[in-house]
């Protein structure tokens, strides 16, 4: 079997490498650089806990499953690439600040032993930097961190060394097709034919021409500012990742990143100083000592949005062409399930997720609004 794959982020990657594993001779088509959107502007957390609670939803037991095949998955990547992608399961706590509603705190622990409920003393003592204004945490020991960036280096490498073939720079213009199927994808520099195609482009997703109404995936951008901060000489960061207060803070080797605002500004992705204040504002308050920390960088990423806040993964209206998208901030926590998700789909037409269906959409055109909820900064 022949695959076209369009976009080289961590879903486009990762099951490109799983198909070409698989016997199938795939190339994957990136518009820029092999990771350049929303894959490496992440702060690469995976944090079923933090992202879904407790809920009895199909997205929770989606990001349950993944963090659970994280592992193993970081394991073959790295074996398979020789890079290492820093895989690290050293828990999250997710804080409450002073005057907010604890009430939810409880209802968000879901298994034995997989989160506990912290007293603001109990938090302070297993993260002695955080503010002394903090009402609690509840502690996910499950949750881990992965170098986003390091991880589409390793996903690229294990590809081609599976047969895989990479084209960076070649932007998928439009859509060859007949009533239903799709026939060809054109670049500015030649048409590439396969048997199947993977659409996976991120917040790009729905910018690419020749798909009828009914195929094309309504995904739209959501723009993402997060803040690299370095400690002065003598200080360290968190030891975990810490959510509160609308921000969460991430340790990345001797950096610590800050996140992250959500604006819907179309394809905007320039920093602002809104969004820089209000980081430094929110974190500081959540560990005081951040606010003797240098920013050492500031970047911007967009996310692919959907209009019911739900992934959009599976076969399309066409019957050649699946789609792997609408992830929103959760794209490296789903790679796993959604490498073998699609996998499956595309060499076992094996259907998936009924909630995540591409195909759920149809009927709805022209009158959908995105759904995200905004808990963050607009700037």
């Amino acid at each position: 079997m022949k695959v076209v794959i369009i976009g080289a982020g961590v879903a486009g990657l990762g099951i490109g490498w799983r198909l070409a594993q698989a016997g199938a001779a795939v190339t994957v088509l990136e518009r820029a650089q092999v990771g350049n959107g929303a894959t490496t502007a992440s702060a690469g957390m995976i944090a079923a806990a933090a992202e879904t609670g407790g809920a009895d939803t199909p997205e929770a037991a989606f990001a349950r499953r993944a963090s659970t095949m994280w592992p193993a998955f970081a394991e073959d990547v790295q074996r398979q690439s020789g890079v290492e992608i820093a895989y690290r399961r050293n828990g999250s706590l997710l804080v409450t600040m002073q005057g907010e509603d604890r009430s939810q705190v409880a209802a968000e622990v879901h298994g034995e032993g997989e989160t506990e409920v912290l007293s603001a003393l109990e938090a302070r003592t297993r993260e002695p930097l955080l503010s002394e204004k903090i009402a609690g945490a509840l502690w996910a020991p499950q949750e881990a961190t992965v170098d986003s960036q390091a991880l589409c280096k390793a996903l690229a490498v294990a590809f081609v060394r599976a047969g895989g073939n990479v084209l960076s720079n070649e932007t998928a213009v439009r859509f060859e097709r007949d009533v239903n199927s799709i026939l060809g994808v054109i670049t500015p520099f030649t048409t590439h034919t396969a048997d199947t195609y993977v659409l996976a482009a991120g917040a790009w997703t729905a910018r690419i021409e020749g798909l009828p109404p009914e195929a094309v995936p309504p995904v739209i951008p959501v723009k993402g500012e997060i803040l690299v901060l370095e400690h002065p000489e003598g200080r360290k960061p968190p030891e975990h990742v810490v959510w509160g207060n609308g921000v969460y803070l991430t340790p990345r080797g001797s950096r610590l990143l800050v996140g992250a605002t959500v604006e819907r500004a179309g394809f905007d992705t320039h920093v602002t100083r809104a969004a820089r204040e209000w980081l430094r504002d929110r974190s500081n308050a959540l560990v005081p000592s951040l606010a003797g920390w240098r920013v050492a960088e500031h970047w911007a990423g967009l996310r692919p949005g959907s209009p019911d806040g739900l992934p959009i993964l599976g076969r399309s209206a066409l019957d050649n062409l699946y789609v792997a998208t609408g992830q929103y901030r959760n794209g490296i926590l789903f790679a796993p399930v959604v490498a073998e998700l699609v996998t499956r789909a595309v060499l076992e037409r094996a259907e998936g997720e009924n909630a995540f269906d591409p195909r759920r959409f149809e009927g709805m055109r022209g009158g959908t609004t995105l759904s995200i909820t905004e808990t963050a900064h607009k700037a």
